[in-house]
């Protein structure tokens, strides 16, 4: 792989010799690319910048040009073998027939390119929602930007959980570690450093002091320049070996696929037989011919997985007005199976906005230091200073906080009594850090003091105890830690639903060498505890209600102290009489057989690891439920890529967890994966009944033509007129259904299992016995027609078989409800395109330039009202079927 990295002159535009980056050190870095290491770019430049190199991006492999996605709609089989038919048929002098199949063949490619252009349209929209974000710094001020608009130049801050966006040449790194895994194989993290390095041709894993686009910033923090960006990053290199992915289809597209190559054998095999049939009774080889290919062409859902797409893609659309982004389309057929919804409590069921709220120390509670500033006696003043320098939160220059909710309630608490972080990190500026994890649930900042070191701990108060020895009194007196009492406390305050952080100290004589967290904190000074609060959701105890009304059981994980974690469930309705709550500790000490036969009783996790939710998603899957676990970090990660639906936070989440996602919450709100929820069980709905209608036409259509020579009736349709049926019943009102409102109940009944068939809950009985009453209901209109000496009977067929399709469209938009109490004006699009459908196929009968292409002819007010009244068969016939289901005499749900 190559070792040089590739820039431009950011002043000149020229292109320079490739630059050794790693060989150089920071402020070299900074002056080739011109640029202020602190402040960062100015407005004017990044502009420039852009223009010059472009947006930071890999270069898919270009997408089909719209005249090469409309040449594509002729390549289907059937549509050249149609095409060849076509010809045949001119060539024996039928003319007008050529024209009329050419037209209806081409309105057909029309209307399959407008579909797969809009279907196309709405995923790139998708992508470019789901695009990743970058921090820099710009003009001395940090802003969040889209990772497309990172330039060359530009001074990127990197944590924990955050996507590389661009090739970096680091300048600060503090315990920052790198996944690196999809550049250099190695599944072992690298530490990072800051200083030049030694080596010219260093291969791609060594040059630690780089980050590079698209890898996982795993632990630690870091700042460096980008060096690179777009196809000149070393991910850009490898992009441009390799073609483009294979186009994404969801499980439901690959069986609708399966299904219809299959269905297409069995049609063309049942056309073969109306060929042979129709030749054996005289009929004309060519009209025989062509009716045959006529009815493969209208029959086979060759477009069923396409216009699948459209409904998945539109309704992932329609979400992100809901605030859920889908980053994987499969997530919108598959949220109407979730059957658990494991959920964090902090930012998703609360509202983010974290205040202190009571402070203790040494056996005294205070609500009220606000406004006391520097008058609070030394060892109130004490703990509030650890709070704000143990503090990760940044202050802008307009005094705006900006971090992490909790460290921002701290660092506002400290404020408001007094203590400025801004002056406090000049007069003790930070010199080291142990960042906190979830193992030791504590994290300890080194600052200068005097002529030595004072370190602050900060973190759960069991875990932050267990490293104390002493304990100091409100005049900076220090006496023997009472574990106890101290716990006592915190359980008091976490009552009253505070969550409730411990604060030591311990001085040093110098910064300690030793990157032992367990050494390092220990033989500490507990300065006192605060308890903070972050009020639930207002809607956040009716979602949960939502939930369980669906048949979906919500679970709450919080690292919150268990008796907090009880109050908060119990108030937001997580917790009933037979529900249970578990802490971490408990967890970790069961084998996972034990855990899973306890797991469906559990409600509330308190004092969690988000390392285990991996195993509260195993083992509810163990159990065969469907699972969706909500995270924001990295160590999140991986259970929402082991659970059903992996649900990442926006606003506050990780890079990493949205990668990991399918389902992006960009309110952070857990009202909003019901609501998704809602709204995928609406979308499957109407995709079954798009596949019913369609399914259900063609098969009226096989059953007319099927039959008629087995019932002694002559051809019912020519060639022309099943080409028309199939061109304007298959358009406009199939995608209509897309529009249909959600059925009412349909959070009131239980999850679809995830392998249940689409055709199931008595759909594939429905299409054949609905297609066999459209097709018997034809076939007896024309019969009654011959019966009666009408010379149009062919007419009456055409048109009886059009309405019913119509008439069947608006029956099913409910399996259960009956059209009359829906109302016809509930699904405009639906109604439009129905009443387009039916003055089109009227103006076939009654415009007499029309009557010589179709091979119709008017038919008299008689005929008329007899074609209507036979076209509501089918209507009536699907009105009784619902009556039926409503009396669960058929087709009866699962209990719940």
């Amino acid at each position: 792989m190559a070792t040089r990295s590739r820039a431009l002159n950011p002043t000149s535009g020229r292109d320079v010799a490739p630059t050794q980056w790693h060989t150089l050190s920071p402020s070299a870095v900074a002056s080739e690319l011109r640029v202020d290491a602190v402040a960062g770019l100015p407005a004017t430049d990044v502009v420039e910048r852009l223009a010059r190199y472009g947006a930071n991006d890999i270069r898919e492999r270009p997408r089909r040009s719209s005249l090469r996605m409309l040449l594509d709609q002729f390549s289907d089989f059937m549509i050249l073998v149609l095409l060849g038919a076509a010809v045949l048929s001119g060539l024996v002098g039928d003319v007008k027939d050529t024209v009329a199949i050419l037209v209806i063949v081409l309105l057909n490619a029309v209307i399959g390119f407008v579909q797969e252009f809009r279907a196309e349209r709405a995923i790139a929209a998708l992508k470019q929602m789901a695009a990743a974000a970058a921090l820099v710094i710009r003009g001395n001020e940090r802003v969040r930007v889209a990772a497309t608009d990172v330039v060359p130049g530009d001074v990127v801050l990197l944590q924990a959980g955050y996507v590389v966006p661009a090739d970096v040449r680091l300048t600060e790194a503090v315990q920052l570690r790198v996944d690196e895994a999809m550049l250099t194989g190695e599944s072992v993290t690298v530490e990072k450093v800051n200083d030049a390095l030694e080596g010219r041709d260093l291969p791609l894993g060594d040059r630690k002091n780089m980050a590079y686009k698209g890898t996982l910033a795993t632990d630690g923090r870091g700042q460096g320049l980008v060096v690179a960006t777009g196809m000149d990053t070393e991910l850009g290199k490898i992009a441009a070996m390799l073609d483009a992915g294979m186009a994404l289809r969801t499980p439901l597209q690959r069986r609708l696929a399966a299904f219809s190559r299959r269905l297409a054998l069995i049609i063309l095999a049942i056309c073969a037989l109306i060929f042979v049939v129709g030749i054996l009774r005289g009929e004309p080889v060519v009209l025989m011919f062509l009716t045959a290919v006529s009815l493969a062409v209208a029959a086979i859902p060759e477009a069923l997985p396409a216009l699948v797409t459209i409904s998945l893609a539109l309704g992932a659309r329609k979400m992100v007005r809901l605030h859920a982004l889908i980053r994987r389309l499969p997530a919108v057929e598959t949220l109407g199976s979730v059957t658990y919804i494991c959920t964090d409590k902090t930012g998703t069921l609360t509202q983010n906005k974290m205040r202190a709220e009571e402070v203790w120390v040494a056996g005294h509670q205070r609500r009220d230091w606000r406004g006391d500033g520097k008058g609070t006696a030394r060892g109130w003043q004490s703990l509030f200073q650890a709070i704000a320098l143990c503090n990760d939160a940044h202050v802008d220059r307009d005094g705006t906080v900006t971090g992490d909710p909790t460290e921002t309630a701290l660092l506002l608490a400290a404020r408001e009594a007094g203590h400025d972080k801004s002056v406090l990190d000049v007069t003790a500026p930070r010199l080291k850090e142990l960042p906190f994890d979830s193992e030791r649930k504590r994290m300890t900042t080194f600052h200068r003091h005097g002529g030595g070191v004072v370190a602050y701990t900060k973190g759960a108060p069991e875990n932050v105890l267990e490293q104390c020895t002493s304990i100091a009194d409100e005049d900076e007196g220090e006496a023997s830690v009472d574990r106890p009492n101290v716990l006592a406390a915190a359980d008091h305050m976490a009552a009253d639903g505070l969550r409730v952080l411990a604060v030591a100290r311990r001085h040093w004589a110098a910064l300690p060498d030793s990157e032992d967290a367990a050494a390092v904190e220990d033989g500490l000074v507990l300065l006192g505890l605060v308890g903070l609060q972050d009020p639930p959701r207002a809607e956040a105890a009716e979602a949960v209600r939502l939930c369980q009304s669906a048949g979906i059981t919500p679970v709450m994980i919080t690292g919150d102290h268990l008796v907090t974690a009880r109050a908060i469930g119990r108030h937001l309705g997580f917790l009933t009489d037979d529900a249970a709550v578990m802490t971490g500790p408990e967890l970790a000490q069961l084998s996972d057989a034990d855990f899973a036969d306890r797991v469906e009783h559990i409600r509330v996790y308190a004092r969690s690891d988000p390392a285990q939710k991996i195993r509260i998603v195993q083992a509810l899957q163990a159990r065969g439920e469907f699972v969706a676990m909500t995270g924001d970090g990295v160590n999140d990660a991986p259970a929402l890529k082991a659970a059903d639906i992996g649900v990442a936070m926006g606003k506050s989440g990780t890079d990493v967890a949205r990668e990991a996602a399918s389902l992006v919450l960009l309110d952070d709100d857990f009202a909003t994966i019901v609501a998704a929820v809602r709204e995928g069980r609406r979308i499957f709905d109407n995709i079954r009944k798009f596949i019913k209608y369609t399914m259900t036409s063609n098969a009226g259509e096989i059953w007319t033509i099927f039959l008629a020579p087995f019932l002694g009736l002559p051809i019912p349709l020519l060639p022309i007129h099943i080409l028309w049926i199939n061109l304007v019943t298959d358009g406009l009102p199939g995608l209509a259904f897309t529009a249909e409102k959600e059925e009412r109940g349909i959070m009131k009944r239980p999850p679809r299992p995830p392998k249940e068939s689409i055709f199931a809950q008595g759909m594939w009985q429905h299409m054949l016995w609905a297609g066999l009453t459209m097709g018997g209901a034809s076939l007896f209109a024309q019969a009654f027609a011959i019966h009666n000496g009408w010379q149009h009977w062919q007419t009456v067929v055409f048109t009886v078989l059009c309405f019913s399709q119509m008439g069947h469209a608006l029956a099913i938009r409910s399996e259960r409800e009956s059209l009359f109490q829906q109302g016809l004006t509930t699904n405009l699009p639906l109604l439009g395109a129905v009443l387009v459908t039916l003055f089109l196929q009227l103006a076939t009968i009654y415009v007499p330039s029309l009557n010589s292409v179709f091979h119709t002819e008017p038919l008299t007010g008689q005929e008329l009202v007899f074609c209507l009244a036979m076209s509501t068969v089918v209507f009536f016939a699907v009105e009784i079927e619902k009556v039926f289901r409503r009396r669960g005499w058929i087709y009866r749900q699962p209990a719940m």
